[in-house]
């Protein structure tokens, strides 16, 4: 081989490396459309002042309003009039973490997702910010995020909803009293009663049903959800998105209030394919991962398990996918479901949840139809989901939900 051939050639190969070891950004894509309602977002700054929440701004210099009251940075997505005005983007949401905590002092420093999504900053997504609101009543939504992460976290998922008819609250997955969610009960009931609290706010919207409630919800949040649903009645239906109730059911039995054989209201629980040897990974106490199967246990309301085959855990949130590099993906590949298989996944089950809640809380009969078709017959790919539905059995106890 020439010497001048043979230096573009090895220049060409160390290039191609060198390309291939930089982990590249994800290119997540949402690919359903939005339904009938534009959306708007409105960003609500409250307290709940029947708790406390101790941690103070590490400058006290700076302002700071609540009186020790637990902070909760709320989201409202909901069907809007049409406009002309600009949709949120992602650095937009982005920059909502800044004043999580303190409203009046935020903080881009502690935002580490600045610097995770900083290459998706000017990715446009549907909401626009304050838009007016559409005439009407529409069922309510809470989304409740996983492990001490940002309300926003599935904002295309909300957004998408939100389009259909609904209206959706969401705040940051918090413990009791710090940013970061602590994985014991306390936690878990804190994000619980977040979960009320947002549900009694919406009583004071002017567009919200409040005879129709749901609980959506991903990893860490799902457990919380179904800590939730047992003990506020106002709940009238579950989505949950790879849950660690599922993981972690020694919590549940020890909660002592929370029975999943008595629950009457459905579910909707997306699950993946985990190994043992991928849980006897996790660090948990062993205590927490011992327990009744709440799956097996919930047989006194419908239950819809659509097991997403090539999802791995973080592909559950469109936010998280957008954050992930292509060394990422690859680590959390399942078998060769590649990236536009993620999508696609993401997509199915974006379509699966809106329909199980509009069979739930709007009854209609159409989405009762798709629901009871295969997913081939729904056109889903093949090797994309495998779904079961278990009928509700009649409860006796009078006690149960």
């Amino acid at each position: 081989m020439k010497p001048r051939i043979l230096i573009a050639f090895l220049a060409l190969f160390i290039c191609s490396c060198s390309i291939l070891a930089t982990p590249q950004t994800s290119q997540f894509k949402f690919l359903e459309k939005p339904g009938p309602y534009p959306i708007g977002l409105k960003i609500v700054y409250q307290y709940d002042h029947s708790r406390s929440y101790p941690s103070a701004p590490k400058d006290r210099s700076k302002p700071f309003v609540g009186n020790d009251a637990r902070p909760l940075q709320t989201l409202l997505w909901y069907p809007s009039l049409r406009t002309t005005s600009k949709p949120m983007t992602v650095g937009d949401y982005v920059q909502l973490a800044d004043a999580e905590i303190h409203f009046k002092a935020p903080d881009e420093k502690e935002n580490r997702w600045r610097t995770l999504l900083k290459a998706s900053f000017n990715i446009p997504l549907w909401a626009v910010r304050d838009a007016k609101l559409a005439k009407g009543r529409y069922p309510v939504l809470i989304y409740a995020p996983s492990d001490s992460s940002v309300s926003w976290e599935n904002a295309d998922l909300c957004e998408y909803l939100a389009s259909y008819g609904y209206v959706v609250l969401a705040s940051p997955s918090m413990g009791v009293s710090t940013r970061d969610m602590t994985d014991d009960l306390d936690g878990i009931n804190a994000q619980a009663r977040d979960i009320s609290f947002l549900i009694t706010y919406a009583k004071s919207l002017p567009d919200t049903d409040l005879s129709e409630i749901a609980v959506v919800s991903w990893s860490w949040g799902g457990i919380s959800s179904l800590f939730a649903s047992a003990q506020d009645p106002r709940i009238d239906a579950l989505v949950e998105m790879d849950t660690s109730m599922r993981y972690y059911p020694g919590l549940v039995k020890r909660a002592g209030d929370v029975h999943p054989e008595r629950m009457t209201i459905p579910l909707l629980c997306f699950t993946r394919n985990v190994s043992l040897e991928d849980l006897e990974k996790d660090d948990a106490p062993p205590a927490d991962k011992v327990g009744p199967n709440v799956l097996n246990a919930w047989i006194h309301g419908d239950l819809l398990t659509v097991n997403m085959l090539g999802m791995a855990h973080p592909e559950f949130s469109s936010m998280f996918q957008r954050r992930e590099s292509a060394q990422r993906f690859a680590e959390n590949q399942v078998a060769d479901y590649g990236r536009e298989d993620a999508n696609t996944s993401y997509a199915w089950t974006a379509l699966y949840t809106l329909k199980f809640l509009d069979v739930y809380l709007k009854h209609d009969a159409s989405a009762k139809a798709f629901l009871e078709k295969t997913p081939a017959e729904n056109g889903v790919p093949k090797h994309f989901m495998g779904i079961k539905f278990r009928p509700a059995q009649k409860l006796s106890d009078s006690n149960g939900r």
